[in-house]
Parts: structure tokens; sequence; C-alpha cells
């Protein structure tokens, strides 16, 4: 086998040893023969033996005419004989000792299944330290051996081996192993020639490249290229770079770059010295210089640079010669060009065109754009008698004189032509020549000096300057991917001009899609100025290109973002559907774009782009034609109402339902399926919540009523019998600014919806007229209004629940937009009966006994509040105030719950425009005959003390429960104290804090008042709710002291029901104060003997408080005792100070026992203000 056969791919030396043995049939060994053991012949050696020609052989060694050492030792064992047999215990010593760990195992699990097992292969098989990896450098061909222990590359096939940890190993293990005995088996100067050529270099494979760029990026950051680290690692983004296991390579991270440049040339050195080691080898057979082949091998490898150096010097020998040749072929054609310019100077411009056909015929049809460049990259040769055509006819005598390979070679050539081909019609350029008599070759030496590059690729596109819009288009397209990862991230926006332009207009749809691509790409996380610009780009785009192209080319881009990690990018997609959506086929709009949103309402975990998604789909519902989809639309504005976010909510409101509305309102079923299926929706919630309504639900309802109120009135006026007579003639009157609520946004504006102010004052002044003068006959949208839309509404609001202020205010606030919107006559005339003829003032419409009466449900505060209050001129403030006058008396009179009336005050409260006109409906009550009535006013004072301001406090509040607290009736004089109570909590006019306290201290002091049991619980029970944020002077000098008189008083109580009612209440109120400061004096004096009376009660009323009792006393004594701390702290926390786990446990259990109020207990938690 001769040296220039070797296959450079041969992995094995099987196939060597093949090619060894003689042909015949002593190759092949019949069953009887392999049953008699090994001895076939007198040369046998014995078995499980080995030769030492064999255990002297070295996969690695020099081969002698191509055939490895080791397959020549086996073809020698035999004395060359024809009935030679190599024993089967040599080959699997061979195969041991050459790595071939796979070959073995099949033969060895053929020779068990034949029945002879050869000890050498099970002993290694069956010793696990075989298998186990080593550290080190991977072995080379010839710099390391490789033992039976030796590391291991990963097998082809995992599945052979399933025993081998190969696992562990990269995927590349065993190519690299296969390159390696490749390149042991090529000689080195063909090895490298081989592996030198471009075209034999393999892709670099992911891995790879993951690798260089964390060598790159640690390159950059170590030589403080900030930036380009930055741009670097942004445009690999699918990297970690601070991490190496990030990479995925199972090997410790590699030298620095630098490390590896200095080293690339050098061998390096093995981390320790290997040998190789055959199976059952005693080292005194091995040869004496095995262990020093080290050093030779060094020698080797500098004497084989050495050859290649030569090699090399020799090659660009040959290429001088070369090029020598060429250029005298170069000066005989120069010669030739002027002979024939002389015979065609007199016809330039035939010339030209004859050069165009010549290079047109014989050379196929160039590229697009090759006809169409101004090349730059050859220089005019001067001459005396030469001009502008001179270098453009070089092109002919080229082509006339040479093929059109010789043509192209001589083309490429710097400073050798200066070709302009322009399109037809155009003028040539003409060029003043000098009057020199140079010869040809001493110019182009001249101009060689000039130096240019058209080599690169950057080069050659500089070297051609386009002279159309096509040409520049194909320049642009190869250009652009090229430049937009070397500029600056923060820069980027300004290439979209560029990039659009290009993709317009380029004919290439491929080049179009790669151009696009990087249009979405171009950021890494635009911000929103830079999604304005891609987005006024990707409209642009459409407006140019059609709804063909953007199906086909800017919906795809799209698709591929719907799912990009970063929100930024996925915000860009769902503006761009939005954005997008008047230039796509109606098709694509009702379907593909449709669910792309929806998906994303759907799936999106951030805020900001399901805020975006919404909005895009209601643009798409303005530009939607499918009444199909009608269902699907208020399925999604169902499931953007229940969105989580504030911000998807709102822009629901903003944006989607005005725009379903307007959809709707064309279908005609805005008022026959959207409302009342809305509407139906609260009455079966209302159904379901008879034990707990979902309030968030009923928001999410009325909510969207409400935001429909504006199409809903569009909807009155443009279906009016008016509405053909309303024409732009004749001074308009303007509208009133505050004629309508303030818009949620331009879509709920009642103008935009009908089309412009001016028309909406012309239809507002008929609809006027036509409500005062004309009635609604034959108006069936207004007609619906008020014969469904609102006795529904009515009859929904007396089932909600009168306690909820949420629910109150909701529908509070609905009734008084939908008031405000439709106007003051339509309030008047058709929304007050209504509510009137339902609410009849009178004590039979109240049923005390059952407390369901109309006037205890919520209609009361949402007429009051939603539908009285829309309008505030005198006739409106006096007819509230004569309600509110009407419910309180009929209310008290009646003995009826008065949660109607305190959920009217605190909805009225909360504006302080309404503080004088409740005020009056007060002092109405104050001044009342009737004591319930009085008693009634009491109560609200309470409500209405925490919103209004100190003035009107001292002016109005004071004076009036002074008053009431020196009535005759002890049950008004009762009620007056949770209202001087709240005053005492947050009012801070000391003046005025004064008068109330002397007020409270009559109360608890006169004895006239000693056994008014109820007037003691509700003096307690207001101490328990206003003292731990009360002014603590207040607090510390007279609600402490009292508290404990009362402990004590309580002790000889003979009736146990007051006893314990007192008892209770002074344990909820000790137990809110507990979390006061208190300071040692007052705890000595009044909190600790309070406490001990109250637990005195406790041991014989309620063991289970009595518990409780014990071990706050307990915890107060320690601290008591405990003087440097109360010193250092100056005031103890009796809350802080129970810390004790067991103690804390006791008193939680015992806490979670209680069977009484825990109104109290909440305070326990507050901080004093």
């Amino acid at each position: 086998m001769a040296a220039g056969n070797v296959n450079p791919f041969n992995v094995s030396d099987s196939e060597d040893e093949a090619e060894q043995r003689q042909d015949g049939a002593d190759t092949e060994r019949s069953p009887s023969d392999e049953a008699q053991g090994h001895s076939l012949g007198p040369f046998s050696p014995p078995a499980y033996s080995e030769p030492a020609a064999l255990l002297s052989s070295n996969r690695t060694s020099p081969s002698v005419d191509g055939i490895p050492a080791s397959a020549a030792a086996v073809a020698g064992i035999g004395g060359g004989g024809a009935e030679t047999r190599v024993s089967l215990d040599a080959i699997a010593a061979q195969l041991l000792r050459d790595q071939y760990i796979l070959t073995a195992l099949e033969l060895h699990t053929e020779l068990l299944e034949a029945g002879r097992e050869l000890p050498r292969l099970r002993d290694y098989f069956s010793n696990p330290g075989n298998f186990e990896r080593q550290s080190g450098t991977p072995p080379a061909c010839k710099e390391q051996a490789v033992g039976p222990g030796g590391p291991l590359n990963r097998a082809g096939s995992i599945s052979t081996l399933d025993s081998l940890d190969f696992a562990r190993y990269s995927d590349d293990g065993n190519r690299e192993s296969d390159e390696r005995v490749a390149e042991c088996e090529i000689p080195s100067q063909e090895r490298k020639n081989y592996k030198s050529s471009p075209e034999n270099q393999e892709p670099i494979r992911p891995l790879e490249k993951r690798a260089l760029n964390f060598l790159v990026n640690e390159y950059l950051l170590k030589n403080e290229y900030k930036l380009a680290s930055i741009t670097f690692s942004d445009e690999n983004d699918d990297q970690d770079f601070e991490l190496w296991d990030d990479v995925g390579l199972n090997i410790p991270k590699p030298p620095d770059l630098l490390q590896l440049y200095r080293n690339c040339g050098n061998i390096l050195p093995l981390h320790r010295d290997t040998v190789d080691v055959a199976v059952n080898v005693d080292p005194n057979d091995l040869p004496g210089d095995y262990f020093t082949q080290e050093p030779v091998q060094q020698t080797e490898a500098i004497q084989q640079q050495e050859e290649v150096v030569q090699e090399l010097e020799y090659q660009i020998g040959l290429l001088n010669s070369e090029k020598q040749s060429l250029a005298e072929q170069i000066k005989k054609l120069q010669s030739d060009i002027q002979a024939l310019q002389r015979n065609v100077s007199s016809e330039p411009t035939s010339a030209v065109k004859s050069t165009q056909s010549k290079e047109d015929t014989p050379c196929g049809k160039p590229p697009l754009d090759n006809g169409q460049y101004l090349d730059i990259r050859g220089v005019t040769e001067t001459d005396s008698s030469s001009d502008a055509n001179t270098t453009k006819t070089s092109n002919t005598t080229t082509t006339a004189t040479t093929d059109c390979t010789e043509r192209t070679t001589t083309a490429t050539q710097p400073h050798a032509k200066l070709k302009s081909q322009s399109q037809q019609g155009k003028s040539s350029v003409q060029f003043d020549q000098p009057n020199r008599k140079l010869s040809p070759a001493f110019h182009q030496a001249l101009l060689s000096f000039c130096r240019m590059s058209t080599d690169s690729r950057l080069g050659s596109e500089v070297s051609r300057i386009a002279d159309s819009e096509q040409s520049v288009m194909l320049m642009l397209g190869r250009c652009l991917p090229h430049i937009v990862p070397n500029v600056l991230l923060a820069k980027r926006e300004e290439l979209i001009p560029l990039i659009l332009c290009t993709a317009c207009l380029h004919p290439e749809p491929k080049e179009r899609d790669q151009l696009l691509h990087i249009l979405f790409n171009l950021i890494k996380r635009p911000d929103d100025e830079q999604r304005q610009m891609i987005l006024t780009g990707c409209v642009a785009f459409a407006r140019h290109v059609g709804p063909t192209r953007v199906e086909a080319e800017l919906l795809p881009q799209c698709w591929e973002q719907i799912n990009h990690k970063y929100p930024e990018r996925r915000l860009l997609v769902a503006e761009a559907c939005g954005a997008l959506a008047p230039y796509l086929p109606k098709e694509i709009r009702s379907s593909l774009v449709l669910s792309m949103l929806q998906q994303m309402l759907a799936e999106d975990k951030a805020d900001m782009v399901r805020e975006a998604v919404v909005k895009s789909l209601g643009i798409i519902m303005g530009y939607i034609d499918d009444p199909d989809k009608y269902s699907q639309g208020f399925e999604l504005m169902l499931l953007s109402l229940g969105d989580p976010s504030e911000r998807v909510v709102s822009a629901t409101h903003q944006v989607f339902i005005p725009a379903f509305a307007a959809w709707c309102t064309e279908l005609g079923n805005l008022q026959s399926q959207l409302i009342p299926s809305l509407l139906t929706r609260i009455e079966k919630l209302l159904k379901q919540g008879e034990y707990g309504l979902d309030e968030h639900k009923l928001h999410m309802y009325l909510s969207a009523l409400q935001s429909l109120i504006p199409s809903l009135f569009a909807v009155l006026l443009q279906n009016a019998p008016f509405t053909s007579r309303a024409k732009l003639q004749g001074d308009v009157p303007p509208i009133e600014v505050t004629r309508f609520p303030r818009p949620a946004s331009p879509l709920q504006d009642v103008a935009t919806i009908v089309g412009s102010r001016e028309q909406l004052a012309v239809l507002l002044q008929l609809y006027d007229h036509q409500l005062q003068h004309e009635g609604t006959t034959g108006w069936d949208s207004l007609l619906w209004v008020v014969n469904q839309f609102l006795p529904q509404l009515i009859e929904i609001v007396g089932r909600i629940n009168v306690t909820s202020s949420t629910c109150v205010h909701e529908f509070s606030r609905f009734f008084w937009r939908l008031c405000r919107t439709f106007g003051k006559i339509f309030t008047n005339t058709k929304v007050k009966p209504q509510f009137q003829e339902i609410l009849r003032l009178s004590e039979e419409n109240v049923d005390a006994s059952a407390g369901n009466g109309i006037l205890t449900k919520a209609t009361v505060p949402i007429y009051a509040t939603g539908v009285l209050t829309c309008y505030n001129q005198e006739e409106d403030r006096k007819l509230l105030v004569g309600f509110l006058e009407d419910v309180m008396t009929t209310l008290s009179l009646s003995h009826a719950p008065l949660d109607s009336l305190k959920a009217s005050f605190v909805e009225l409260g909360a504006n302080p425009a309404f503080h004088e006109l409740l005020l009056t409906v007060l002092w109405y009550g104050v001044v009342h005959t009737s004591a319930l009535v009085r008693c009634t006013a009491a109560r609200m004072f309470e409500l209405l003390v925490k919103g209004v301001n100190e003035t009107l406090v001292a002016q109005r509040v004071v004076p009036a429960l002074i008053t009431l607290s020196s009535d005759p009736e002890i049950s008004v004089r009762i009620s007056t104290i949770p209202a001087f109570g709240t005053i005492m909590e947050t009012v801070t006019q000391k003046e005025l804090l004064e008068r109330v306290k002397m007020q409270l201290a009559s109360f608890l002091e006169d004895p006239q008042y000693q056994d008014q049991h109820s007037l003691h619980m509700e003096i307690i029970k207001t101490f328990g709710r206003v003292g731990p944020n009360a002014e603590p002077r207040f607090r510390d000098e007279f609600v402490l002291p009292h508290l404990h008189k009362l402990a004590l008083c309580n002790n000889q109580q003979t009736v146990e029901s007051k006893r314990i009612d007192i008892a209770t209440q002074l344990f909820e109120a000790y137990s809110a104060l507990s979390c006061c400061f208190i300071s040692e004096e007052l705890m000595v004096n009044h909190f600790l003997p309070g406490l001990r009376c109250l637990r005195t009660d406790m041991e014989q009323l309620s063991p289970e408080h009595e518990v409780i009792l014990s071990s706050m006393i307990k915890e107060c004594e320690i601290k008591v005792e405990n003087k440097g701390i109360g010193e250092a702290q100056g005031s103890i926390s009796i809350a802080a100070s129970l810390v004790g786990e067991d103690a804390k446990t006791k008193f939680l259990s015992k806490m979670g026992q209680l069977t009484t109020s825990g109104a109290m207990l909440a305070n326990v938690f507050q901080r004093k203000k």
C-alpha cells in the first residue's frame, strides 16, 4: 500500500490489517477448527499469550510504506506462511491497546454467545476502573498514549455500550478522535495543506460558536472595549457571558484569547507524562526508549514545520512567476487596444454600443445589476490621443481578443480598467486627457501607488456606483445586513427609513423578508419612541405595497415574535397588529389578526402588552365587518374587563368598548343584544350572591354599561324623528361645557360619535324640543330606554345590599352619568317619576318588622346620590333636602333600620359641596317633635363629623349635639355619645375638645346617670373605639381613670345580665387600649387596677376571658417591676410586651374561642396616630 493511497478519513487499523493478509481460504476458520482451540499450526502462539512483536507495537508509531506498525506486526506473526493464524487473545489485546472498545465489546459479545469467553475481555469489561474519565489533556495521536483505563471519547452509538458513561463527554468527542487518527495516517504536509484549504473547512458548530463568543466577550472586557462588549452581548442575547457553564461544553474554561494566540504555533506540553500500556504487559518487555519518545516527537514536529515553510516559499515563487506572465499578457493586450483605438477613434459611441452587445453575447446573461454600475476599480490609461472612451473601448478589445474567462481575470486586476456602463440613452462622461507620451506600462506602474482595495466585500461594493433605482435597492439589500450590527443600539432607529425603502422596492422576496426581519429585530428592547418609529415605518410600508404584501411579508414577522422573551418585542407586535389593521385584507383582520391578539390577551403575562393588545383589538373592531364575529368580540370584552391589571381595564373602557359599541350600533344590536346581555349577567350575579355578592364582577358589568351610555345616547339622536331635519344652518347655540360628563376618552365623547360638535349641537336642540313639546311617539330607541332599560335597572338597584358602600357608589355613579348624558328634561320627565312611583314616602311603605320595605333598600341612596344630585340648582337642592328629611322621618317613626339613610349620608358626605345641605337636614331632625327623629339625627352626626371641616364642626355640629345632650329624652342624650367620641378622635382644636370632654364628664359624673345601664354601655363602647386614636392627654386623664371607675362599680352590680354586658364591653375596650403607650404611673394607678377588677368579674361570668386577662396582668406587672427598661423607654406598650411564647400562644388561642362581638378587638392591632 503506497503512501499516496492513504485514506485521510481512515479511522481504523483493521482495514490496513486486512490488506496485509494473504488471499485464500486460510483466512477463514470453520466451526470445527474453532472448537479445537487456538493451536492451528506450528507458528500459532499458545492460547492467551501475547507475541513480543505485538506488545512492542504502538498504534501511533511511524508506518513503513504506509502500513501501520501494528498491522505489520500482526502480519508478521506467522512468518508470512499461508497457514498463519492470529489468536483471538492477541486480537483482543491489540483492540484494547488501540482503544477499539466497541469492537472489543462486540467481539466479547459474539464469543459469549458462542460459549468461548476470553478471560482478558471478561476481566477488562468487568472492571469499572477501565471506563473512568481521567483529567488532563485529551489524547493526541502522537503526544499521548492511551491505556485501558485512559480517557474515552464519546462513542458513535451510545446505545451500543450503555454501561459506559459516555454521556458526560462532548457530542463531538468521537469525531475529534476520528480526526486525530486520520491525521496520524496522513503525511504532515498533506494534512496541513488539506486542512488549510478554505473549501475543506467545516462550518462552525453551535457549541464552538458559543465558546468563541464567550472568549471574544472576555477579551473585549479585559481590554476596555466596553461599548463593543455591550453591543456584542446584545447581538447574542441567547447567551450568558458571565457563566462559562452556559456555553454547554462539559469541560473547564479554556485560556483567554491572548494565551490561545500566543500558544497557537507551539506544542502545548502535557500536564503529565503518559505512556501506552497494554493489558497484562510486563514493563520489562517494552523497548528501552519507550519512555523517551516525546523529545523525539517534538523534534519530528519541528522538522515538519520547516518542511511546510519550504513548501510555502516554493509556492510563493510559482505565484510570482505567474504574476509576471500575466503582466506581460496585459501589456500585450494594452498595445492591441491602443492600435484598435486609433482605428475607431472617430466613432466612440458605436464602440460603446459594440462593447455592450459583445459583453452580453459570449458570456450569457449578466446579474441583474451588472450593467447598471459605474466600476471605478480600474484607472484610466493615459495616452496623448486617448479620451474618456479609451477605457470603455478596452472592454471591447478584451472581449474581441480573449474569451470570457480571460476577460474576467483581467477585469479583476486593480487599475487595469475603468468601465462606465450607463443606461441606454444617457450621455457618456468626458474626461480631460493630458498631452503626454507615457508608455502604458509606466502609466500603470505609476497608478499602482494609489492604494485601493477591491478584493473585499466592502471594497467590491464601494468600487461600483449604482446609477438606477433598482441597482441602488440591490446594493442596499446587500449592505444593510452588514451595516446594522455595527451601529450603536441607541442610534439604530436612524436606519429605519433606509431599511423600509429597501424592503419596499427590492425585487427579491427573500431579501425583503430579511430586511423586515432586521427591522423587527433592529433594537433588542425598543422603548416607546423607537417603537413609534418602527410602527410609523410599518404603516408607510403597508401604504406603499398594499394588503397582499402586508399579509405575506409583515404579518409573518409579527407572528415570529408573538412569544419573544422580551415584553418590549411582544408589545411591538401587539401595537403593529392595530396599526396595520386598516391595510390588511378584511378576511385576515377578522381571522388571523384577531386570533393572534386573542391569544396574547389570554396568555401574555406583561400588563403593558395586554394593554396594547386591548387597544389593537379596539382598532380591529373599528374595521371588522363580519357579523359572525360579534360573539367573539363580546367574549373579548368580558375577558378584558376581568383582567387583573388596571391598565388593561382602563384601555378596555377607553378604546375597546366604544369601538365595539360602534360596531354593534351598525349591526343594530346595541339595544337588542349587548346591553340586555350585561343586564342579564348582573341579575344572575345578584341571584347567586344572596349569601355573598361578587362585587368585582358586579363592578365589571356595571362599568361596561357605564361606558356604553354615550353610544346609547348617540343611537337615540341618530334614530330620532327629527334626525332628518338636523342640518347645519344658521347660528347654532353652543353646547354648555358641563352638559356632558367628562368622557374617559375621545371615543366616549358623544360629539365624536355623532360626527362633530356642531352636528351634536343641532341634534341636542331638536332633542330637547322633541321631549318638551312633541313627545316620544314613534321614537322606538327612546321608548326602549324608558320602558325596558330604566325599569330593569331600578329593579336591580332594589336587590343590591344597601350596606355595601361599593355597590351603592357604583350604581350612584352610573345613574349620575346616565342622567347627565340624557339631559335634565329627560331626567325630570322620565327618570324621577319612575323612582318616585316606587319610593312612596309613607309609613305604609316600610315594613318595620321584616325590615324589607323599599325605603330600607339601596334604592334610597342611589336615587338621592345618583339622580337628585345631577343638577345643582336651587330647586334641585330643595328636592334633595326634602327627600332626605322625609326618609329620616319615615324610617325613624317606623322603627326601621337606618342603613339606607346612613348610606346616603356616607355617599353625599364624601363631597364637601353637600356638607351644608346635610347639616340642614340634620338640624331639621334636631328640632323635630319626635324623639325618634331626634335620636336618628344624633346618630347621623357621627357619620358626618369625619368628613366635615373643623369650622363647621365648631359652628354647626357641636351646638346641635349640645342641644341634643340636654334633651328631655334619655335615649336622645345617649345617642349623642358616639358623635362626641368621634369629635374627640378627629378634631384638634383644644377649646372644642374641652367642651366635648365636659359634656362626657357630665354623663359620667352626674348622679342622675349612675343607674343608666345603656349610657354606660355606650360610653365604654365609644372609649374602646376612639381611645387608641384620640389625643393622648384625653386618653390618659379621662378615658383610663373613668374605665377604672366603671370596672370598679361593675363589681358591685347585682344584676348578672347587666354585669356581663358591662364586663364584655370593658374587656374589648381594655384590649383596644392595650396597644397604646401608657406611662408607668397610669399603669399602676388605673390600668392594672381596672384589669384586676375586670378579672374579678370574668372569674365568675366568663372563664375564657379570665385566662386572657390573667396573662395581660402578669405581663404588665413584669414590665412595671422592670423599672430600668421602663425608665429608658419612658413608656411601654402592652401589645409589645406580650412577647412570651407561652403567653402569646395562650392569648391567641383564647381570643379565637371568644363568642362575643369582636368589633372592639380589631382596634388592638391599630397603631396610635
